[in-house]
């Protein structure tokens, strides 16, 4: 499954979405309905979904806090990654892979 089922959390009015990424192999969420965090538009499709604006995500990872960023668009289906990504995907756009089923 491209997206996870819509992922709720009630009491601070989040509603959104899992995805897995090819970039970083790892689940970044995307939050469609938020008081509190940013907040992306999706045009309802489940197989081929659009969201904006830009998803960038950046982590210290690592003992010694190497920085890696994750910047990228998602468009009908399509992680088109930006350059200035650290990961190999960098500059490249890719289908869309399924989220694992033991992540939820």
């Amino acid at each position: 499954m491209k997206l996870s089922d819509i992922v709720s959390y009630d009491e601070k009015k989040l509603v959104g979405f899992h995805l897995q990424c090819p970039g970083c192999n790892r689940v970044h969420t995307i939050f469609i309905a938020s008081h509190e965090k940013p907040r992306w538009d999706w045009n309802g499709d489940r197989e081929k979904p659009t969201f904006s604006p830009s998803i960038l995500v950046q982590q210290d990872w690592g003992p010694n806090h190497e920085k890696r960023i994750c910047h990228s668009f998602i468009r009908d289906g399509q992680w088109q990654f930006l350059g200035d990504c650290t990961h190999e995907l960098k500059g490249k756009t890719v289908d869309m892979v399924d989220v694992p089923e033991d992540y939820w």
